[in-house]
């Protein structure tokens, strides 16, 4: 069965449009890492500071297995925009 992770983050104030780059710039890797099954960005109608990253994964160790296909200085980018520290959670799916 596979593993659904939703992220959730905050852009510092004026910052929302470079986090919704740095995340869409991520994506690819995400997708590229070995037992990613897809990898959704949304953006919060009316918080546009907000954003959710949904990701499946075949197994909760893929996802944290790719991590380590970030290039430090894309999470330094990343950390920089951040209003407050993402929060993550895992899901396993009903139906």
């Amino acid at each position: 069965m596979s593993v659904v992770r939703v992220g959730e983050f905050r852009a510092a104030e004026g910052r929302a449009d470079a986090l919704a780059a740095s995340l869409a710039s991520i994506r690819p890797i995400i997708l590229g890492s070995e037992g990613a099954v897809s990898c959704e960005i949304l953006r919060d109608r009316a918080d546009p500071g907000r954003f959710l990253v949904i990701e499946h994964w075949q197994t909760t160790e893929a996802h944290q297995a790719s991590v380590k296909n970030i290039p430090p200085e894309m999470f330094k980018t990343a950390m920089a925009l951040f209003a407050e520290p993402p929060k993550g959670s895992y899901f396993d799916g009903l139906a």
